[in-house]
């Protein structure tokens, strides 16, 4: 039987997974606990919570170890996880993704940037930092984020034995998806051997920051006079951006010959129009580019140019900041 590397005061080993809807963490925190029920021995519970289970909006899964002589009664979000994964840097924005993290704990980010850069946006102070390209695997290998993030997360908590889960994707895909079981085999295998750590120790006589359990912004003693809605429907305060799951389109305007079916299959009117004349002076729409902020990276306009004046591009931290044209409203 495998032993728990930690333990918290009720004897739980737990780990939170914080993830965008359509990115598989639900499906990961389940096959990560079958792993250690019926693979190895042990006590285990895992539930998601996913809002309105919808594609783009914040998703956590939540997974509980302990010895199997222990009962978990304990059915309440983890708030003060040994270890955290991170499927989508959008995040980062909204969600404060290493809350009640401990000073030795672990976070796993699905990222292509380097360490400093990563605990910067982080916040981190202190534990130990694991990173790997998850999206470009997954990507490579033609399946999804979580096996991937599963590898990571295997090689992380080194108490779980591989081997299992690798029979646990078997028996999950076999039966409906068959064609899926090698490829997914595979892309655990890679997350498993490229993920990278790096430890920031507390230094000596500093402590680690006391977990605040986080309070409602918008409670019924803390709402604004009147019980104004700040950001409603899709008013210019709507930002979409934490929806993208690793791809948006980019704009080519040498190509593009403002045809504006892109216009049409956009269900969040991100494109940006100029008017202007035509070559015989006559006026005429022109696009000029893609609001990001408003892009949730359905990528429906790619597979409707014509002229390839759009492509789908792996998203980079700060290019749609760099190349948003803003909307201009009147």
């Amino acid at each position: 039987m495998s032993i728990l590397p930690k333990k918290n005061s009720l004897g739980f080993f737990e780990i939170r997974l914080e993830s965008i809807g359509g990115l598989g963490a639900n499906l990961a925190g389940k096959m990560l606990a079958e792993t250690g029920a019926i693979g190895l021995g042990l006590n285990a519970s895992n539930f998601s919570s996913y809002g309105s289970e919808k594609k783009g909006t914040p998703v956590k899964a939540f997974v509980r170890f302990c010895d199997p002589d222990v009962e978990i009664r304990d059915h309440s979000p983890i708030e003060e996880p040994h270890v955290v994964g991170v499927f989508h840097e959008a995040l980062y924005k909204n969600v404060n993704v290493i809350s009640g993290l401990p000073a030795d704990g672990v976070v796993l980010v699905n990222t292509t940037r380097d360490f400093e850069e990563v605990k910067k946006d982080l916040g981190l102070q202190y534990g130990k930092l694991a990173i790997v390209d998850a999206m470009g695997i997954a990507v490579e290998e033609k399946t999804k984020v979580n096996t991937s993030m599963l590898g990571a997360l295997f090689r992380i908590c080194d108490f779980l034995d591989p081997e299992a889960m690798r029979k646990v994707i078997r028996s999950t895909f076999e039966k409906k998806y068959p064609h899926l079981v090698e490829p997914n085999i595979r892309t655990f295998d890679r997350g498993y051997n490229e993920v990278k750590f790096m430890t920031y120790e507390v230094p000596a006589g500093a402590e680690a920051k006391p977990f605040k359990r986080a309070q409602s912004t918008l409670g019924y003693e803390t709402q604004v006079p009147g019980g104004v809605i700040l950001a409603q429907a899709n008013s210019t305060m709507k930002d979409l951006s934490g929806s993208r799951q690793g791809f948006l389109p980019e704009f080519n305007e040498e190509k593009c010959i403002s045809c504006a079916n892109c216009d049409a299959v956009c269900p969040d009117y991100c494109f940006v129009w100029e008017t202007g004349e035509d070559k015989k002076g006559r006026p005429q729409q022109f696009l000029r580019g893609i609001d990001y902020q408003y892009c949730k990276g359905c990528l429906k306009c790619v597979e409707v140019c014509p002229t390839d004046a759009l492509a789908s591009r792996r998203e980079e931290v700060g290019y749609a900041e760099q190349n948003r044209v803003a909307q201009v409203f009147n």
